[in-house]
């Protein structure tokens, strides 16, 4: 017969209470996978290179869908058809799945802030997310977040802004230049992005200690000139996030961005004390024709067929060390950078 003493047995309820008192320490992240532009309609076979490369977390960049309506019905119906994906599943069940939205998830082609759909579009959204039903997105206009993760001094801090929400209409010139988009820089003081909530909200996170910031934006921020959808068409807001990033001192930063329907990597130059990259990935099923689009900061070549991203962070004891690469349908590397961000 077994017998327990008081004291043995307050000795084992002790140890359990501290462990389960614990909190449990954060994994540093090493692999982040990112892309974009996603029919769901279509086959997606890229997921399975994806998985291969085992990420620790991976952002949709915005295209995840191709909702491209005011029927509410009809866009959660799309977004559960790509939820239903076997690929998507598994890499759903195998890593962090991080998110932001563009124009035709959002529910049209370009739409801003004059989508009169967005708030149900944006309960749609994070219920994709499996957002908690007590979040902050939930409570207040636009889809933006953030979080950190990692142990102390080895954090990444995730940024994804929402580009829809708040976003002024474009600008379209009196007449197209040849061989650019259908859209021109605004000037005005009133042509806004992020609107006013979600610049106070930024300046807020910004403040948070992390040796890494990723911040995920839809549409590209360092290309300006090619006429398409761009930070470049809201001059004064780009200015002012390259400004608040110099203010903030965020060594570290890289942007990752999509909709484009190529790959490019983009790095500009004496903005920031370091090189601020914008690392653009571009379809991920969704292949359109090749098509010239002007870029002074671009490094090297375009890439246009099924394409995914990946940073990889080594975690060295004088500092994270960073480098980033484009990969083809199959897995295999066809464009690769290491990062100078420190």
């Amino acid at each position: 017969m077994i017998s327990f003493s008081v004291q043995s047995i307050f000795a084992w309820l002790t140890y359990f209470l501290l462990m389960v008192s614990i909190p449990a320490v954060q994994q540093p992240i090493e692999t982040i996978g990112f892309g974009s532009c996603l029919k769901q309609t279509r086959p997606q076979p890229i997921w399975e290179s994806v998985l291969e490369k085992r990420p620790d977390v991976f952002i949709l960049l915005g295209d995840n869908i191709y909702g491209d309506t005011q029927d509410m019905k009809k866009l959660k119906g799309k977004w559960d058809d790509f939820s239903s994906i076997s690929g998507f599943k598994k890499l759903r069940q195998n890593c962090r799945l991080l998110a932001v939205w563009d124009d035709h998830d959002y529910g049209e082609n370009d739409a801003g802030i004059e989508f009169p759909k967005k708030a149900e579009s944006q309960k749609i959204f994070l219920d994709f997310l499996h957002d908690p039903n007590d979040s902050e997105r939930r409570k207040t206009p636009g889809t933006y977040d953030s979080v950190i993760i990692g142990p102390p001094d080895k954090r990444i801090q995730f940024i994804l802004l929402d580009t829809r929400y708040f976003r002024t209409p474009l600008k379209r010139p009196d007449k197209r230049e040849n061989g650019k988009g259908p859209y021109v820089p605004n000037e005005s003081k009133e042509a806004k992005i992020l609107g006013d909530i979600q610049w106070a909200w930024l300046e807020e996170v910004l403040s948070k200690p992390a040796e890494i910031r990723i911040i995920a934006s839809s549409i590209q921020v360092v290309s300006t000139t090619h006429g398409w959808e761009t930070w470049g068409n809201f001059p004064n807001e780009r200015k002012r996030f390259i400004n608040l990033l110099k203010e903030k001192k965020t060594k570290g930063t890289i942007i990752l961005s999509g909709d484009r329907h190529s790959a490019e990597i983009s790095r500009l130059e004496g903005a920031l004390p370091y090189p601020l990259y914008d690392i653009t990935s571009s379809p991920m099923n969704q292949r359109q024709r090749p098509k010239l689009e002007e870029n002074i900061h671009r490094l090297g070549n375009r890439y246009f067929e099924e394409n995914f991203g990946l940073l990889k962070i080594e975690w060295l004891p004088n500092g994270p060390k960073v480098s980033t690469s484009i990969r083809d349908i199959t897995g295999n590397t066809v464009m690769e950078y290491e990062l100078e961000i420190f």
